[in-house]
């Protein structure tokens, strides 16, 4: 490898491993997914290419970050370029170069892999480093815990690729609320699933927790049949096989400021943020649940309702 290259690795931390040929490569990506992978295609380039084709070819490897070193020549660019590896970098470029296009294709690799790939949004990782980063700022902010109710019964009812959808219109609600008001102060993330985490700054969970749980009472019924839509519910079977009346879909949010109470680390909040969410599930209707304890004042299970704020459809 070029020196700058090697030099690049080494700043990286990573244990490096060097493999011969195509085989040796895809064995080890399939058993350890590596952090990334770089192929020289400098001599004898068509076993490297192929490498890099079966790599992009397999759904578990293609998240591999793959580079291509290549040497001179347009020829050989555009095949390396037709295996779909990340980048393609000759060994006439720079080394402040070569540094930089590998720091970029591990970044976009990291914004690719904390993506959820049904609704875009940011997943776990992000969505706790945001967190971070809002505890170390000091500024005020809620933490909201979105919850479908009764999503597993409405996907028994009708199908996955209907609840895929109610999950896309649940995020287009999240996020152009959450935006539309709050602006590049607001922050959506998806957990999976039907569950989704919003931060918003503290002053602003009325207005943006109210009308989301106004648009999604709205929305939700045209997602049943016409007889469902009119009957309120649908007839499903629990797990003993017992029919009984499983009303149409609610949302649950659970919301946590730091306005009361100090937290130290995401873990806390995220800790406090489930609790809420399944107090809030425990609620009829869609609701927005605020936790209003301080760190002075402990509240048991059954003394929570004088500590809280729920809300349901979008009405004190």
């Amino acid at each position: 490898m070029p020196p700058a290259i090697e030099t690049w690795l080494a700043g990286q931390s990573l244990e490096i491993v060097v493999v011969g040929d195509a085989q040796q490569i895809m064995d080890l990506a399939l058993r350890s997914r590596p952090r990334l992978v770089i192929l020289d295609a400098r001599d004898g380039p068509s076993h490297v290419l192929d490498a890099s084709r079966r790599l992009k070819t397999d759904s578990y490897t293609a998240i591999v970050p793959t580079a291509i070193l290549c040497g001179a020549g347009e020829a050989l660019f555009a095949e390396a370029c037709a295996t779909l590896a990340d980048e393609i970098i000759l060994e006439t470029t720079s080394a402040t170069e070569m540094n930089a296009r590998l720091d970029l294709m591990l970044r976009r690799s990291d914004r690719d892999t904390e993506v959820h790939p049904s609704t875009r949004l940011p997943g776990t990782t992000t969505i706790e480093a945001e967190i971070t980063r809002r505890l170390e700022t000091g500024e005020q902010f809620a933490v909201c815990y979105a919850d479908l109710d009764v999503f597993k019964e409405y996907n028994d009812r009708y199908s996955y690729r209907d609840g895929d959808r109610v999950i896309r219109i649940l995020a287009t609600i999240l996020h152009d609320v959450v935006k539309g008001v709050c602006g590049e102060r607001g922050f959506v993330g998806h957990i999976g699933g039907d569950d989704f985490i919003f931060i918003i700054p503290s002053s602003a969970v009325p207005e943006v927790c109210g009308e989301i749980v106004a648009v999604f009472d709205l929305l939700i019924p045209y997602q049943y049949s016409e007889q469902d839509q009119r009957a309120g519910y649908f007839f499903g079977k629990d797990r003993r096989g017992h029919l009984h009346r499983v009303p149409l879909m609610t949302l649950s949010i659970g919301v946590i400021t730091n306005s009361r109470r100090r937290f130290t680390a995401a873990r806390e909040v995220s800790d406090l943020a489930t609790e809420m969410k399944s107090y809030a599930k425990t609620l009829p209707g869609s609701v927005y649940s605020v936790d209003r304890r301080t760190v002075e004042r402990p509240v048991t299970v059954d003394q929570r309702v004088p500590f809280h704020s729920a809300v349901s459809g979008g009405k004190s």
